[in-house]
């Protein structure tokens, strides 16, 4: 087993919209190896019921886990929202990070009005997770946008079908609100239609910028950071052709190493 400051970091999603907290994570940390699981076989999460939403975020950390990482990072705004106090408790060996928190901070920050627009999974807004966490002088409005994912997914980030996607779910944004919190790592890739409904301007969080700072923050305190390191794994539960395209959007570089992830099986070995 390697040293503990040897060991990757581990960083799951649903899909690959969490290789946008992979890219940030090694534009701050490029000392740093990486692994990288998105379960594309079972996206979205977001519609899933809390108890599947806790199965699959325990399913995909115990493949980090057996993996060997030093930290997790939940990218996954809806396990994130739904079940990461569960993870905590069930997982005491690997500090886990979630993606909440950081971007409603620096939400608080950003708004001049107090008035902050999410947007993320059904199952995101309507767990509360980020109104909970604001302080009460701010008006919080949680739209759900299920319809991005798929967007995302498939490229189709711009156009007349993003445009009418984007404009169902954000025009009664307009106006109300002075900052957004892309409340689902898929989302970045959707930004430009995103600011052409709301208007220049709106302000968008990027919550992976934020959880990449903690992450930092926890290993420099531990004197955990590697300097000698920089690789990248990408495993996915389903690949189908296009994602090598998809993934190097998402990423910002193109990778070859996209490796095959059967959980169901993995997970049930010793």
């Amino acid at each position: 087993m390697k040293e503990l400051i040897e060991r990757p970091i581990g960083v799951f999603d649903s899909g690959i919209g969490g290789l946008t907290v992979v890219r940030e994570l090694r534009r701050q940390l490029p000392g740093e190896d990486i692994i990288y699981l998105g379960d594309s076989a079972r996206v979205p999460y977001g519609n899933k019921s809390e108890e599947t939403i806790r199965k699959f975020g325990l399913e995909d950390a115990d493949f980090l886990m057996k993996l060997g990482v030093k930290v997790i990072v939940v990218a996954c705004n809806t396990v994130s929202s739904v079940a990461l106090n569960f993870l905590k408790e069930v997982i005491k060996d690997v500090p886990i990070f979630g993606v909440v928190e950081p971007g409603v901070r620096v939400a608080m920050q950003k708004s001049k009005s107090k008035r902050v627009g999410v947007i993320g999974t059904i199952a995101t807004i309507k767990s509360g997770a980020h109104k909970s966490l604001f302080a009460e002088d701010f008006e919080v409005i949680g739209r759900a946008c299920p319809l991005f994912v798929p967007l995302a997914e498939e490229g189709i980030t711009s156009g007349p079908i993003a445009r009418e996607v984007a404009e169902l779910y954000l025009a009664d944004l307009r106006n109300k609100v002075d900052t957004v919190i892309l409340g689902c790592t898929h989302y970045p890739i959707l930004k430009g239609i995103v600011r052409e409904v709301l208007g220049a301007g709106i302000t968008l969080i990027d919550p992976a910028e934020e959880v990449t700072k903690e992450v930092f923050d926890f290993l420099l305190q531990r004197d955990l950071l590697n300097s000698k390191g920089g690789d990248l794994d990408i495993y996915l539960t389903d690949v189908p052709p296009h994602y090598v395209e998809l993934i190097t959007r998402f990423l910002g570089e193109r990778v070859n190493n996209i490796m095959k992830a059967d959980l169901e099986k993995f997970c049930k070995e010793e």
